[in-house]
């Protein structure tokens, strides 16, 4: 699924709501878990998972294209993991 489509999707559901407003709903959600992020802390969505940062240490990789080495300064990562009730519905099946 896509922003679009979620966006689709929980305007349909909700009649009430007009499209610009699902959108600046959606947007301020996203936006609100990236500045958490950014400022270095954690959100979580109970029943869903967790989003969280991790550290990278600055590294030696390679150009793919041309083998040359490269340096790839440290950076953080976003990180995600599932809640437990998304991997119980995620493997009722098996």
């Amino acid at each position: 699924m896509i922003r679009s489509e979620l966006v689709q999707k929980i305007a349909n559901e909700n009649s009430d709501l007009r499209l610009e407003e699902v959108e600046t709903i959606v947007d301020t959600f996203f936006d609100s878990i990236v500045e958490q992020l950014a400022d270095g802390g954690r959100v979580e969505l109970r029943g869903f998972g967790a989003f969280s940062t991790r550290a990278r240490e600055s590294r030696t990789g390679r150009n793919p294209r041309t083998g040359e080495s490269v340096d790839v300064d440290a950076k953080k990562v976003p990180y995600f993991k599932p809640g437990k009730e998304m991997r119980e519905r995620l493997n009722q099946s098996v």
